[in-house]
């Protein structure tokens, strides 16, 4: 078996910091942004991201402008505190004790992972699929098979961990049973979902149980 990681409201709490800085964007430039709009973008790649702010607000930067407005100012937030999720670093750091490998599975781009994974000893991912390295973000399965083929183990056999309708639309559509995780929005019953409320007290031990509940779903 081996353990996709989602990132950004999986992994680490960051999701409040994306939410911050798109209000911010916006206001400074006239506009107002709301958490109705930014919960429709949870999951998104920083391409649709950008695509939406310029469509639904006044900010009349480029696509690749607003992407690089935003992480910088996650980045900063960042490098002052990771928030881990509950039960995520710990069940992270047991599986790469016991020789299971783990894929960071993120539609964040590398600038803003660099500073996640310093916080994590080295070789805790054997692969890492952002957002800049995809032609198609989630929930286009792509970023699920690449992970999949960076690891060499078939789809089926794999565990992904998600917090958004967007990523697991995703992960289930490249055929990896996957444990739904909701944090800030609401992900419906989905073919090869498993819903758990948090992360907190799994071990590896309940791996194998996890798995094989959420594959007989598809």
């Amino acid at each position: 078996m081996a353990i996709l990681w989602d990132m950004d409201g999986t992994l680490v709490d960051t999701e409040p910091y994306w939410v911050q800085a798109e209000h911010a964007l916006v206001e400074e430039a006239g506009g107002q942004w709301s958490d109705e709009l930014a919960a429709q973008l949870i999951g998104s790649s920083l391409d649709v991201t950008a695509r939406f702010i310029a469509q639904n607000s006044p900010v009349s930067l480029g696509p690749e402008e607003i992407i690089h407005a935003l992480m910088d100012r996650v980045i900063d937030r960042i490098r002052d505190e990771i928030p881990w999720r509950p039960g995520a670093r710990e069940l992270l750091l047991e599986a790469t004790a016991v020789g299971i490998p783990s894929a960071l599975v993120t539609m964040s781009w590398t600038p803003l992972v660099d500073p996640v994974l310093e916080h994590l000893p080295d070789g805790v991912f054997t692969a890492v699929a952002s957002g800049d390295v995809v032609a198609h973000g989630k929930p286009h399965p792509e970023p699920y098979l690449h992970a999949t083929r960076a690891l060499d183990v078939a789809p089926g056999q794999c565990l992904a961990i998600e917090d958004s309708p967007t990523g697991v639309r995703s992960s289930t559509s490249a055929g990896v049973p996957t444990l739904a995780v909701p944090h800030f929005v609401d992900i419906p019953a989905l073919p090869g979902a498993l819903h758990i409320d948090s992360l907190a007290g799994v071990r590896v031990a309940d791996l194998a149980d996890l798995h094989e509940r959420a594959a007989a779903t598809f």
